[in-house]
């Protein structure tokens, strides 16, 4: 059977999933009377709340003699690492472009790697069926990008379908409605080559993911380069310097079919396939024969630009919601999650308990901290903080730089601009993009852009759309203005009273409701000037003898703010943390007692 391997890459939102939704339909992968749910490859609770793929996925359609492996990867920046990986395993990509929106910071990301690799994409545009569609425009904008990334005339002479992905067809012209997919099909065909296929060498293979079954322990996926392998076979593996990692026996080897994976007797060079029974081997590793002694060549991955710290949670409350409170519980989790996801690092860091964990983005970080939540953890978590170099010739500081692009209404453009100015962002250039909207493209610190998001929001009245990517790294920017407020810090433990809580409205926004669990050292809320302020949420009304000539006044209480998990962790100054567990998120003062945060204030200014 003839094979080709395909990878899906876009930016954030533009089809991809609904795409792979309509293959495996059209392919006859499923029954017509199968239901299936929309984003069948978005797997994981977190992508299914948040309508975003955050791990790469792989699936298998037949059409018409020709076995077709398909990977699903991630539109966001902040999982770069794993879209990074799945080229090397593939022999062509499909660039999914919305047909409105053009190309965008992501799509640029991912060409780049693509077109690095040699690959011929084969450019799809989609969502034609909007009323806002200017499919031709888009094309051409995506020859100017390819020109950009220094494409060869072969990748260059690209083929374009206009598709829409929810309607389920594709054809050669925006103008007219194809009927289903066959014309993408057989361009699929036509233009991505066949895998070379090495079957005299002895099998190796270059692990690209990682994943945990609860039956078969590690499953490890990735492209045969060369040789066959079958269960029961004995493989060594080797990291990327070369040094043995382990020999053993291959238990299992997985073919993917549509959402299942089926057991196979053997699979050959050109197969994308999973293989369980190693223990040692990661992502990145080779796994060979024994007769093997050079690994197969791993492409770098990009730098992790942010940090933040993990710590046990040492509140009054720790141990009340969530069963895995220890430091060594913690250790664990986090080494296992840098294992399988090569986009973050993490290292002991210096003090109690605490590991940094560096990586891509908030996102990425944010997804992290809300899956170790559900399954169970609780921990501290600080401000995230930048990660800088240093020039090796001059000594200068160099700090990441983020392509900002924005789409905003036009009379919002003015308070965006400003803000991002004051945030040290420089304007790249400022375009219509239609529909009334202007397209902004700064170039801006990530320091600047942490605890953005929030404030744009506000700022856009929830019209605008903010993609980032990382671009560079460049001088030292400056200071960049902290936030203007102070905090509303509880003195007490016990119940919040609604009596007390009423009086405290006149001090700032709060952040509890009465009744709420408060803890001596938690932050309640924010408050109107710049310092911070320590305040008895637990006070309740005096009672005296004398009866009031009519009832007492009813308590009105203003709905408190509710902080997400993303929005508290870019809410918190320098010396606060995020107390995370299954069931609440709560903000706190790093040190609980008043006498040791006045201590500890005292030595930073004298520092």
């Amino acid at each position: 059977m003839e094979l080709r391997n395909i990878a899906i890459i876009a930016h954030v939102d533009h089809g991809k999933t609904t795409l792979v939704d309509v293959l495996l339909k059209q392919s006859g992968t499923f029954r017509d009377n199968q239901k299936i749910q929309e984003r069948a490859m978005d797997s994981n609770d977190l992508e299914r709340e948040r309508g975003i793929t955050i791990l790469a996925k792989c699936t298998s359609v037949n059409w018409n003699g020709v076995r077709i492996n398909i990977v699903d990867t991630p539109g966001h920046a902040d999982f770069g690492g794993e879209v990074e990986r799945i080229l090397s395993m593939v022999d062509g990509v499909l660039v999914l472009v919305d047909a409105s929106e053009g190309a965008m910071p992501q799509t640029k990301f991912v060409l780049a790697k693509a077109l690095k690799l040699g690959l011929r994409p084969i450019v799809v545009v989609n969502k034609v069926d909007k009323p806002e569609q200017r499919g031709y425009e888009v094309q051409d904008e995506m020859f100017d990008l390819f020109s950009s990334l220094d494409a060869n005339d072969e990748q260059l002479d690209f083929p374009t379908l206009f598709s829409s992905a929810k309607m389920g067809w594709a054809s050669e012209t925006p103008d007219k409605l194809g009927d289903n997919m066959t014309p993408l099909f057989e361009k699929i065909v036509e233009h991505v080559p066949s895998p070379i296929i090495d079957n005299n060498s002895p099998f190796q293979m270059l692990v690209t993911t990682l994943e945990y079954d609860p039956y078969l322990g590690r499953v490890l996926t990735g492209r045969i380069t060369a040789g066959e392998v079958k269960p029961n076979m004995t493989v060594k593996s080797l990291s990327r310097t070369g040094e043995v990692l382990e020999q053993t026996r291959i238990t299992k080897v997985l073919a993917f079919d549509g959402l299942e994976r089926t057991p196979l007797e053997f699979a050959k060079a050109g197969d994308i396939v999973a293989v369980a029974g190693l223990s040692a081997t990661t992502v990145s590793d080779t796994i060979a024969d024994p007769k093997v002694q050079t690994p197969i060549k791993a492409s770098p991955i990009d730098p992790s630009t942010i940090a933040v710290t993990f710590s046990i949670n040492d509140s009054p409350f720790a141990g009340n919601d969530g069963d895995k409170v220890t430091s060594r519980m913690l250790r664990d989790r986090l080494m296992r999650e840098a294992e399988g996801n090569v986009a973050i690092k993490v290292t002991e860091a210096p003090g109690k308990d605490a590991f940094e964990v560096s990586g891509r983005g908030e996102l990425q970080l944010a997804v992290l901290i809300e899956q170790m939540r559900r399954e169970g953890y609780e921990m501290s978590i600080s401000r995230p903080r930048v990660l800088f170099q240093t020039e090796p010739d001059t000594g200068q500081r160099l700090e990441p730089i983020e392509e900002v692009v924005i789409d905003v209404d036009e009379e919002y453009t003015g308070a965006v601009v400003e803000a991002l100015s004051m945030r040290k962002a420089t304007l790249q250039d400022m375009r219509p993009s239609g529909g009334g909207k202007q397209r902004l493209i700064f170039l801006c610190p990530s320091r600047g852009l942490i605890g953005y998001h929030g404030d744009f929001m506000t700022q856009t009245r929830g019209t605008g759309v903010m993609n980032r990517l990382f671009d560079s790294y460049g001088p030292f920017k400056g200071t960049i203005p902290a936030r203007r407020t102070g905090v509303l810090i509880s003195l007490e433990k016990g119940r919040a009273a609604g009596y007390a809580l009423f009086n405290l409205e006149d001090r700032g926004l709060l952040m509890i409701g009465a009744g709420d669990d408060v803890y001596g050292g938690m932050i309640i809320g924010e408050h109107n000037k710049g310092n911070d302020l320590e305040v008895n949420p637990l006070k309740a009304k005096q009672l005296t003898n004398f009866r009031a000539s009519g009832k007492d006044d009813a308590i009105d209480l203003t709905p408190p703010i509710k902080m997400t998990l993303e929005k508290a962790v870019a809410y918190i100054a320098d010396d606060e943390l995020v107390e995370v567990t299954p069931k609440v998120i709560r903000l706190r003062k790093r040190y609980l007692d008043m006498h040791e945060r006045k201590r500890h204030s005292r030595q930073a200014v004298n520092a």
